[in-house]
């Protein structure tokens, strides 16, 4: 069901620029590609529900469809009021398409003129693993009436069990199979005793976002890891296999609420000048939430609790204020995502998952276990899809098969002049497996060995020793990084 969208919500007499504690916006945060905006693109996202925010509705709706897979009968309503649990899913929502609209352009993601798609989960803000598979189905059953080719999902199951027993995990592996990027939030638990991604971040085939933070420091080299899940999965898969910006993140203050006129109120009071101060006061004390007794108080005073306050809600402009979670890190991939789909409308999601990590920059020291292949390198990683020209299949970038008692490689790198292939089944010998390159893609194959657990590495131009991108299996190799692991039944 399509909204009905006004432009009553951007009827405002006050400014919308930032405030002294902005927060960079995320395409100069990135150093991103803003040529490409994510037009011909649709993003469905998967939240807790929604709002539909001015930077989505205006001055057109770019909002295609909402649903609400808790019920039949949802209505997305801009005159409505919004409830508590519609707030992760606005600010999810327009971190991944919004336009800056309330912020005079500031706060625009990567890709505002994508359309999205709406997709509430909760029922009255309770998740349950049952509504999140029931979204990744109504999003698959509804593909191509809508263009989607995104999906977004800043949502999480219950425990970490195997990807072949859990529903959302089929639903997840299901919806990639069926062509769908799908990219997941690792979750906030890294610092915990429980540090693993659970559904469907686990899931093998989505490419799962952790976080990092750069302080809010603009070309910051000392990058520190968020707080995000990681390591391995009940399955053995590597996760997540790259980070994105998960703090100091803009996002908007949902309408309609004591907070958004709160912050509306302190923006307005300290935008003003000196002498208009203590009659702003006067008038909007109560919407500010601030003690009556300051309207009498000296400017400098006024300035100083206003500002506190700004801070402490983290307030950033008018309508926005700074967020954190890797809730966030995700529809920034997401975006990302739609400029490559934009540059290059034939990837597959396996050529997309491959880009992003053979673009990814590994931060220097960092455990690769919790950044997996590194910081998302968002124009780098745009640059690269435009210039995919290769024809490659789905089976280009899967784990190694078996094919007429052969093992057969994969690796896509066309900068890579040679590759070879070592591992337990050779003795780890460096020259005997050569991988050919005949249609694109490097490839490789050896006799199956005996059954059992083999470990192995690509070998780039006799330097680099990886391990296979195309494999989630991973395990330490005692030097640093991780071998892949090929299991043979």
């Amino acid at each position: 069901m399509q909204p009905n969208p006004s432009n009553g919500n951007n009827q405002h007499d006050h400014q919308h620029g930032v405030n002294r504690f902005a927060v960079i916006p995320t395409a100069l945060r990135l150093q991103a590609d803003t040529e490409h905006t994510g037009r011909g693109v649709t993003i469905a996202l998967i939240d807790s529900g929604f709002y539909p925010h001015p930077d989505l509705t205006e001055p057109v709706s770019r909002i295609v469809a909402v649903a609400d897979v808790t019920q039949s009968d949802h209505r997305l309503e801009l005159n409505g009021q919004p409830h508590d649990w519609d707030w992760h899913g606005t600010q999810t929502s327009v971190v991944a398409a919004g336009n800056g609209r309330l912020s005079e352009g500031i706060y625009r993601s990567l890709a505002p003129e994508a359309q999205v798609v709406l997709v509430k989960a909760s029922d009255r803000g309770k998740i349950t693993e049952e509504n999140i598979a029931r979204g990744l189905q109504w999003v698959m059953a509804n593909k191509t009436r809508y263009n989607i080719r995104v999906v977004s999902i800043s949502l999480g199951g219950d425990e970490d069990v195997p990807y072949e027993t859990n529903i959302v995990d089929q639903a997840a592996e299901e919806a990639v199979r069926q062509g769908l990027v799908v990219i997941v939030a690792a979750g906030n638990s890294g610092c915990t005793d429980h540090p693993k991604p659970v559904p469907p971040a686990n899931s093998p085939s989505v490419i799962t976002v952790g976080g990092y933070s750069d302080n809010n420091k603009l070309h910051n080299q000392n990058l520190d890891l968020y707080c995000s899940s990681y390591g391995m999965t009940a399955d053995g898969f590597l996760k997540p296999e790259i980070i994105a910006p998960a703090i100091w993140i803009a996002a908007p203050i949902l309408p309609g609420t004591a907070n958004y006129n709160r912050a509306q109120a302190l923006a307005q009071i300290a935008a003003a000048p000196d002498f208009q101060l203590s009659s702003y006061v006067r008038t909007m004390w109560q919407p500010a939430e601030l003690p009556e007794t300051l309207q009498d108080a000296a400017p400098e005073k006024i300035r100083a609790i206003v500002e506190t306050c700004l801070r402490e809600n983290k307030i950033v402009a008018t309508h926005y204020q700074h967020v954190d979670g890797t809730s966030f890190a995700a529809p920034i991939v997401a975006a990302v995502v739609a400029q490559m789909l934009e540059a290059n409308p034939h990837l597959t999601p396996a050529t997309i998952k491959q880009i992003l990590i053979a673009t990814a920059d590994k931060i220097p020291g960092a455990p690769l276990l919790r950044q997996g292949y590194g910081v998302l390198n968002a124009r780098r990683a745009v640059n690269h899809a435009s210039r995919e020209v290769h024809a490659l299949a789905h089976a280009h970038f899967q784990p190694p098969r078996v094919e007429a008692g052969k093992i057969i490689f994969f690796y896509h790198n066309d900068e890579a002049e040679r590759v070879m292939l070592a591992g337990d089944f050779n003795n780890w010998h460096a020259a005997q497996i050569r991988f050919h390159k005949p249609h694109g893609i490097w490839r490789a194959e050896i006799e199956a060995p005996p059954p059992g657990r083999y470990h192995y590495k690509f070998i780039v131009d006799g330097e680099r020793w990886i391990d296979d991108p195309s494999n989630g299996l991973k395990t330490p190799d005692h030097y640093g990084g991780f071998n892949s692991v090929l299991n043979v039944k």
